[in-house]
């Protein structure tokens, strides 16, 4: 294994080469790919995956935070600017003191001609057992696998070898030590093994510690804390523990997508021994399926988001469409394609963040609901604003995979919206792009072949200035499901090899018994390439050189350059 060797750095924006000496496209020092003025970036970068940390916890803001809010952009800043007040409370969110133990304020809603009109006006409340805005599968064959399949982990306990068989387990308890989800059996069963994991949190806390970690019995125990919730991931897999501590911050994210975090605190801060699932009944299956993904998709992984190839000029004409089409207060639009994002227009000085791209992306999948007819939903995306609700207008497009959301801060915009989704969709056949996303999807993305590199196997490029990663669809060896599960392993092995906090590398070349992976960080840009088992190191540098020069050529393909903004 070869940890380090010499290798150019390329800036693809200022598409000159290396940076280390010449800065032609600037006349000065090269603006390099995480950093170009060329890049208009539309999602935010700053996160660090070595610097990641279990003691950060999103707590209420301080004054001096409140103002940066303001400065940099969030729900409260869009209040702020577009109704004269200041108060997130009053416009974003619509959270009231509980009642009962399960009650709370229902608002009343309008009325539309859509079927899901009436779930599109109701309003965000503490309640979320009774929330009709909650999506459920019309489809009844798979509304009826899920139901088996929840029969079945409902039998699962800590007895069942079918239970301990399991790889990872991910679980999340309060600070009371009260059970509030469990990936794999019946949370009522697993009582006594919750409150073991609360105790251990508790006893390290005493000592003004915090638990991070625990290896025993060939098992990984991740610990995370974020008040007032416990996370805890138990994995005999080969992930690090940076990996599932990023895993457990997907899930509280989720979390806080269905109850903010100013309403999680003081639900558990009124009564430390409330039964937090009674709030978050039926959303179990976004967890669910959140931790599927987490398990296969990239995305995840690199903190990255994947765009639909298309050719440039069609993906501008939909962002051209789009901006046109907008309307006040509406802050973001995003369209997606088969978990693709196609573009995303947004307000200027507002930003999101991958991870909240990567909720809604999860909320598409988990649910076949939102292609029956437009919705109606709120979502806090904790990243833009963890106290707050942005409210979701989501609309799949005349029968195609492309999936339109318009996101704003106003409760009662859905006519709105819905107005503004038609006139988009006229602008989209107008200039027959819907066409072109179908067929986009329909071919199903790319192939290595096209890159020319008879040793190339497969490879996951990110560039850190816009976020985004590529890669092309997976082939021979790698049709097999469980090839496929076992290619990502080698993915998840290198990069947590080169994101080590310990010790990070630069380039890391691993020889295995079935292929070879090089693995690739510099400021602008991550690589992994895949080849064959007898590829030399030589072979893998002139293999990723010449295939650096391809995504260049191909990159207004690949990313979205030049997001619209309004």
């Amino acid at each position: 294994m070869v940890d380090l060797f010499p290798f150019p750095n390329v800036c693809f924006h200022c598409a000159k080469s290396p940076v280390q000496y010449l800065a032609y496209a600037h006349g000065g020092e090269c603006h390099c790919h995480s950093v170009c003025e060329c890049v208009h970036p539309m999602l935010a970068t700053e996160d660090s995956y070595e610097e990641l940390d279990y003691d950060l916890s999103i707590e209420a803001p301080t004054e001096d935070q409140r103002r940066e809010r303001l400065a940099s952009g969030t729900i409260a800043s869009i209040v702020e600017e577009h109704t004269g007040s200041g108060s997130v409370e009053e416009v974003a969110t619509e959270a009231t003191e509980l009642e009962n133990d399960v009650g709370g304020r229902r608002a009343e809603g309008n009325t539309s001609n859509l079927q899901t009109a009436e779930d599109a006006t109701q309003h965000r409340t503490d309640t979320v057992a009774e929330r009709k805005d909650v999506p459920n599968d019309t489809n009844e064959e798979v509304r009826q696998t899920r139901e088996a399949e929840q029969r079945e982990i409902a039998d699962e306990d800590i007895h069942s070898s079918v239970w301990r068989d399991h790889k990872k387990h991910v679980f999340i308890l309060s600070e009371a030590g009260k059970p509030i989800y469990s990936r794999y059996g019946n949370e009522d069963k697993l009582v006594s093994l919750m409150g073991v994991m609360q105790a251990l949190v508790s006893f390290v806390q005493d000592g003004k510690n915090v638990l991070r970690s625990i290896v025993a019995g060939g098992r990984m125990f991740v610990f995370l804390v974020r008040q007032p919730l416990i996370l805890v991931a138990v994995s005999r897999t080969y992930e690090s523990q940076q990996q599932l501590l990023m895993q457990l911050t997907y899930v509280y994210n989720q979390v806080l997508s269905v109850l903010t975090y100013s309403q999680l605190s003081r639900v558990l801060e009124t009564r430390k021994n409330y039964d937090l699932r009674r709030l978050l009944a039926g959303t179990e299956k976004f967890l669910d399926n959140l931790l599927n993904l987490i398990d296969q998709d990239p995305s995840f992984l690199l903190t990255a988001v994947r765009c639909l190839p298309l050719d440039s000029a069609t993906r501008d004409t939909i962002g051209h469409s789009i901006q046109s089409a907008k309307i006040k207060d509406l802050v973001f639009a995003i369209l997606i394609a088969d978990n693709q994002l196609v573009t995303l227009c947004r307000m200027k000085k507002y930003i999101l963040h991958p991870s909240d791209l990567h909720l809604v992306f999860n909320l598409l999948n988990a649910s076949t609901s939102f292609q029956a007819a437009d919705s109606w939903i709120p979502i806090c995306l904790p990243k833009f604003d963890s106290d707050g609700f942005l409210h979701a207008h989501i609309s799949y497009l005349d029968n195609s995979k492309a999936c339109l959301l318009l996101l704003t801060v106003d409760k009662m915009m859905f006519f709105e919206l819905a107005k503004c989704k038609d006139k988009i969709v006229d602008k989209l056949k107008k200039h027959n792009c819907l066409e072109a996303i179908n067929k986009a999807v329909a071919g199903g993305g790319y192939r290595c072949q096209e890159v020319g590199i008879s040793d190339l196997r497969h490879f996951i490029y990110k560039s850190k200035s816009t976020a985004q990663f590529t890669a092309p669809e997976l082939e021979a060896p790698y049709r097999d499901p469980e090839e496929r599960a076992r290619l990502f392993t080698i993915y998840q092995y290198v990069h947590q090899r080169v994101h080590n906090a310990a010790r990070p590398l630069k380039i890391m070349f691993h020889v295995g018994s079935r292929e070879a992976m090089l693995g690739w960080v510099t400021t602008g840009f991550e690589l992994y390439a895949v080849f064959g088992p007898l590829a030399t190191k030589q072979v893998a540098i002139l293999a990723v050189n010449k295939l650096l020069k391809w995504i260049k050529k191909e990159e207004y393909r690949l990313f979205i350059l030049d997001p619209p903004e309004y």
